[in-house]
Order: structure tokens, then C-alpha cells, then sequence
């Protein structure tokens, strides 16, 4: 089908600045995909212990606990595209040097875990500038379709890039598929750069950061749907990160052959993340709030099908359905907060929603190898799944998660799209 008659078809294809956007959505995620399998696979291949990889891993995702609330306040201060720009240049440090040094030598633990203190950083600086950024491109009626495109983007990248780097780090070793993630990284900032889209609700000068972020955490605990969600997420990340992500390439290589395996496992998720995207453009549940909450006790799945031990082919399927319904509440969860949250405190709110969601997995992730190592990885996965099961289940009493439906979230009072966002001949 001609580019013209897809972006008449879905029109904020149309919209220029959105086009950047998308590229890097696409380039970003296929980037991180080798970096997905090629760090699990460098702490295996450098320790050979679970309980190592859990601590890199928390290395990780601990800057989440800082960072992700220092780019909330510059997302809403600054243009997001670049805190977007800075959070990416850490990653091309962190896992770039990695990279570098699993090809050169044989790194010692504290630096692969600094090295990932770096990467972390990244990623927790970006989430609230990207969740800023979309609605500054795109108006209102289009954020549904905008969310839907572009995360799908994100996962096409994703499942490249996991694909590539569990066949890469088979072949040639983990160090390869790090060094590639910090090369292809560095091709976001002349995107970014590109952008011309300007802040949303600029304030009229500086308030000081612990003001800001009072004003955020004023927003964000104003709404019931908001926090118990995000109250939920943080339990059930750390159960899923534990049961998953630090046991699962564990389980791969002890049954599943190794690395390609695991690849596959990451990407199938992906691609459930591709359908997902594909189903949101189109799927509006009538009570958007009940439907995240119950997605989330969906997350039992992929950490009970690796305790299981299913054959390769049925871990593949079940992530890939777990992907999809995670999807399609990502992109239902993103609309409701660029609708209900005003354009100059949606950075701030993001980072608390980053913050709450991930605050404990960390401890999932320190905890996983010790705990498997004294009771088993299957009990430890098991366990892992009961606890998302428990703590979704509460989730559904409050009544604004029942009752919330999908016109009670207002959009905000105004919609800035600035030059930056016509459509491109």
C-alpha cells in the first residue's frame, strides 16, 4: 500500500515530527534487544552464577529509585527530546563500554555492574521524557493511534533486535551484540535532534526541583486509578523480573540449549507486543482501568510456563499472548494519563508512575538467584506467580478501578501541536 494512502488511512503518519518519532522508536528498542540477551549472557559467560547475574541486573534498574524522577522534572523543564538525547548517550556508555571490555578482556564484577548502573540510568531518564514528548506531536483525538504506532515500532525493534542478539551472542559471543547496541544507540540523536516540537506548558521560571516534584506527587496520589495501579506494578514487576527475566535465561541454558533460545523467548514477547499494537488501534475497552488491572494478573504466565519447563515452542506461545494483553494495556494506560494529566506536569507524573511501578524490582532481582539457589528455580517461579496473582486480585477493590470508564478521562483543557507537527508534503 503507497506511504499516502496509509497516512490518509491512519493520519498521524502524516505528521512530521511524528515520522522522526517513529524512526526512533524503531532504532532505539532494536538497539536495546541485543543488549537484552547480551548482558544476561556476558555474567554467565565471565561468573557462571545466577546470583551474579541477579546483581547486575539490579544494578539496572536501581536508577529507576532516582533518575527516573531527576528526567521527570527536565522533561517538563526542557524540551523531552533532549533529556531523550542524554538518556541515550548513557546507554551507548554503559553497554557500549561493556561491550568493549568482554571483547578485550574478561571484566570483573563490580565494573559490569557500574558499567549497568550507567545503562540504567538511560532508561530511567527516558521514560518520562518519552511519555512527554508523543502528546506534543500529535492532538487529541490522535493519541490512541499515535500510542498504537509508535509502540508498535518499539516492539518491531525489540524482536529484531532480541532475535538478532540471541543469534549473535550464540555465534560470536555476548561481547559482539553489547558493542552493537552502543553503536546503533548513537544513531537517535540526530533524530531526536530533528524534532522541532516545543514544550507543551513551559513554566514561567525554574520553582526548584523539590517543588516541581511536590506539584507532580500532588497530581499523581489525586487520582485513586493512578496509584493503586501503579502500586500493583511494583510488586508484580518484581515477582515477574524475578521469576522471568533474572531465572528464565537460567532455565534456557539448563534446558532449552542456551542463548538462541532465550533469544526467541524475548522476541515471541515482542511480537505479542506487535499484535497488541496492532489490536489498539481499534480496541477501546469501555472500562480501560479494570482492563490494565486484570492484564496485570495476566503477568502469572511466562514465569509459571518456565517452572513448568513447557517445551520451547509453548514458552514462545505464552509470551506471546502475555505480550499482546500487556500491550494493549500499555497503550490504554499512556492515552489515560496524556488525558487526564495536564501537558506541564505529565513528565513529573510519568516519573512517579516509572518510579512506583519498578521501585521493588530491584529486590526481585537480588533476591531471584539467592532464593533459587536455596529452594529451587521452579519453587522460586512458582512463588513468583502467586505473588502477582495476590496482589492483583486486591487490586480490584477499590471502585474507581471498577467503575472508571473511558470518557471519565478528561482530556486536558488545552492541546499544543507547534510548527514542528504539519503534515509533510
Amino acid at each position: 500500500m503507497p506511504w499516502h494512502a496509509i497516512s490518509r488511512r491512519y493520519p498521524v503518519l502524516g505528521i512530521r515530527d511524528f515520522q522522526l518519532l517513529l524512526a526512533d522508536r524503531l532504532l532505539a528498542p532494536a538497539s536495546l534487544g541485543f543488549s537484552v540477551v547480551g548482558v544476561s549472557f556476558a555474567v554467565l559467560k565471565v561468573t557462571g552464577s545466577p546470583a551474579d547475574l541477579s546483581y547486575v541486573l539490579a544494578a539496572k534498574i536501581a536508577p529507576m529509585l532516582v533518575f527516573s524522577l531527576v528526567g521527570g522534572v527536565a522533561a517538563d523543564r526542557f524540551r523531552p527530546q533532549r533529556v531523550i538525547i542524554a538518556a541515550n548517550l548513557a546507554i551507548v556508555a554503559g553497554d557500549g563500554t561493556f561491550g568493549l571490555l568482554m571483547l578485550t578482556t574478561r571484566p570483573p564484577l563490580w565494573s559490569m555492574t557500574c558499567l549497568e548502573v550507567l545503562t540504567g540510568t538511560g532508561m530511567a531518564m527516558w521514560y518520562p521524557a518519552a511519555t512527554a514528548l508523543l502528546p506534543q506531536l500529535v492532538p487529541d483525538g490522535l493519541l490512541q493511534e499515535g500510542n498504537s504506532i509508535s509502540r508498535m515500532a518499539m516492539n518491531g525493534g525489540q524482536v529484531a533486535g532480541a532475535a538478532a542478539g540471541g543469534l549473535l551472542v550464540a555465534a560470536a559471543g555476548p561481547g559482539w551484540a553489547l558493542t552493537v547496541c552502543g553503536a546503533a544507540m548513537t544513531g537517535t540523536v540526530p533524530l531526536m535532534l530533528a524534532i522541532r516540537a516545543a514544550r507543551a506548558a513551559p513554566p514561567a521560571k525554574p520553582q526548584g526541583m523539590i517543588r516541581e516534584l511536590r506539584d507532580g506527587w500532588a497530581e499523581f496520589r489525586s487520582r485513586t486509578w493512578l496509584w493503586v495501579i501503579v502500586a500493583q506494578f511494583c510488586v508484580v514487576m518484581a515477582a515477574w523480573y524475578a521469576g522471568f527475566q533474572v531465572l528464565g535465561p537460567v532455565v534456557a541454558r539448563q534446558h532449552f540449549g542456551g542463548a538462541a533460545a532465550w533469544g526467541a523467548i524475548t522476541a515471541s514477547e515482542s511480537l505479542g507486543f506487535i499484535g497488541g499494537g496492532l489490536a489498539s488501534l481499534r480496541f477501546k475497552p469501555r472500562r480501560p482501568m479494570l482492563f490494565c488491572v486484570l492484564a496485570g494478573g495476566g503477568m502469572t504466565a511466562s514465569p509459571l510456563s518456565l517452572a513448568l519447563v513447557l517445551p520451547p515452542a509453548a514458552v514462545c506461545a505464552v509470551t506471546f499472548g502475555q505480550g499482546m494483553a500487556i500491550e494493549m494495556m500499555m497503550v490504554q494506560w499512556m492515552v489515560a494519563m496524556a488525558r487526564a494529566i495536564p501537558p506541564g506536569k505529565l513528565a513529573r507524573v510519568a516519573s512517579y508512575d516509572a518510579l512506583g511501578s519498578l521501585m521493588a524490582t530491584p529486590l526481585g532481582a537480588l533476591v531471584a538467584g539467592p532464593v533459587a539457589a536455596a529452594v529451587g528455580i521452579p519453587e522460586t517461579q512458582f512463588a513468583a506467580a502467586a505473588l502477582i496473582a495476590a496482589v492483583s486480585l486486591l487490586c480490584l477493590v477499590p471502585r474507581d478501578i471498577r467503575a472508571t470508564r473511558a470518557a471519565d478521562l478528561a482530556p486536558p483543557a488545552v492541546t499544543v501541536i507547534t510548527a514542528g507537527a504539519e503534515r509533510s508534503s
